[in-house]
């Protein structure tokens, strides 16, 4: 009862803030960017939250119950990402338009802009699916009465929903509160789990040694196939991007890439902590549900209730923006740019809506394809990080890369991802192929293509 009555506190919560921010909704910059007007503060819990997921809480969860602490190899990708951003944040702001395709054709061509929307709907699109699969799960955890699918479909309902609503300004917001309080609850429940399991010499009793080594029963090769494609999809990561164009200001976006570094080194370590503590105590058939069973088993039943709650209300948050940044891909990089440019705000709204709606079906059927989240997890950001995340770079790093070079990139990258899922039977993960790929295409055809023009360039380095 004290679950459920959680959950439906969270539901309550998100609904509120849901309806407030619908209200106010009125143009396509409102529904897509909040208008421009989001704080600093509000960024670092935006940014905290749409990064820290079904990816984190499930994948990053079965693979710290399977390689220990050598699962911190994963986030660890996010955090040398971190280091660049922290050059792009306020570059980004000042360039303020809706999306990355919008940065691809600005600086390359139409052509880069509609592969660059290819790549990220398929690749945002896996990362929904995932969303609603471990949304399923922690239903099925509190109500053993609902299987996993049909928990599945009942997240999926509610994501697709709240994402219609209000757009950017509902996310940014409902992210506050869903970020503050995972931080803090995840800050009291680790020490509070240790407690209860008998301390650290239990921990290290119960488990290999392995579990306490950098690589773990991992090979380093595998260690760096999990920090790779992390990296790579936060560099370019869309969602991330949107948020700089929401900023306020340039100094608002600043101020959130320090906020976001310090919130994503201490949540994903103590996240990986959880789970290996948990994984000391409870010997599960599911790992990635190890920190929901953590949470439900292993923690004093009010606080486990409030961490279950939590994780609910990330896998929420996180599919939210998942689901939105592809649907603004579609509706200003396709529908506002080919095919209706003249189109009415109110008709833009409207459509917006309903490709929501229709991604969010796309990602369900896809939900059924993957019985692993941390491989779902590693595709997409693959997909992402080696299609799109090297063009993105040369757009602020790179004056000699060309629209031929980013579209052979993109195309490349995005082609033997795909392929090498599909059809090779190698251990190597996919990452290593699809980015040499992708780099090796962007700098041989920019070297042997013709520079472009200064005036292309100039306005990304000033």
């Amino acid at each position: 009862m004290l679950y459920a009555a959680v959950i439906g506190l969270v539901v309550l919560v998100l609904l509120a803030v849901t309806v407030q921010k619908t209200l106010g909704v009125k143009t396509r910059k409102d529904f897509m960017l909040a208008g421009q007007k989001l704080p600093w503060h509000v960024l670092v819990f935006t940014l905290l939250s749409s990064w820290i997921g079904a990816g984190s809480l499930f994948a990053g969860g079965e693979n710290a119950y399977k390689n220990g602490f050598s699962a911190l190899w994963q986030p660890a990708g996010g955090w040398c990402g971190l280091m660049l951003i922290a050059v792009i944040a306020a570059r980004a702001r000042r360039f303020a338009q809706f999306t990355v395709p919008d940065l691809l054709e600005s600086r390359y061509n139409v052509a880069a802009r509609v592969l660059g929307t290819i790549a990220i709907v398929i690749s945002y699109t896996v990362i929904t699916s995932y969303q609603f699969k471990g949304g399923g799960d922690i239903l099925h955890l509190i109500f053993p009465e609902i299987d996993r699918t049909t928990g599945m479909y009942i997240i999926a309902a509610f994501v697709i929903t709240f994402t219609a609503a209000a757009g950017m300004a509902s996310i940014a917001y409902l992210d506050v509160i869903i970020g503050s309080m995972v931080t803090l609850i995840v800050i009291v429940a680790v020490p509070l789990l240790l407690h209860r399991v008998g301390g650290w010499s239990h921990v290290t009793t119960a488990l290999p040694a392995d579990r306490f080594t950098v690589f773990g029963p991992q090979t380093v090769s595998e260690a760096f196939g999990k920090l790779l494609p992390t990296m790579l999809l936060l560099i370019g990561n869309q969602g991330m991007y949107q948020k700089f164009f929401s900023a306020r200001s340039e100094r608002d976006a600043n101020r959130a890439v320090a906020g976001w570094i310090v919130g994503t080194l201490l949540l994903e370590t103590l996240l990986v902590t959880l789970s290996v503590i948990g994984s000391s105590k409870f010997q599960i058939d599911n790992p990635r549900e190890i920190l929901p069973t953590t949470a439900k088993l292993g923690l004093p039943p009010l606080m486990g209730a409030l961490l279950l709650g939590g994780i609910f209300a990330k896998v929420i948050s996180t599919a939210n923006n998942y689901l939105f940044s592809p649907a603004t891909n579609i509706i200003h990089d396709v529908y506002g740019r080919f095919i209706a440019p003249g189109a009415t705000e109110k008709r833009t709204l409207l459509v917006s809506r309903v490709v929501i709606v229709l991604l969010g079906l796309f990602a369900l059927l896809q939900a059924s394809h993957f019985d692993s989240i941390l491989k779902a997890a590693l595709y997409a950001y693959t997909i992402y990080g080696a299609a799109v995340t090297p063009a993105v770079l040369a757009v602020f790093f790179w004056r000699r890369a060309t629209a031929e070079g980013a579209v052979a990139s993109i195309a490349l990258g995005t082609l033997v991802t795909i392929a090498w899922q599909l059809f090779s039977g190698s251990d190597l993960d996919a990452v290593y192929p699809a980015v040499a790929a992708s780099v090796a295409s962007l700098v041989g055809v920019s070297l042997a293509t013709k520079p472009p023009a200064p005036g292309k360039v100039d306005k990304f380095f000033a």
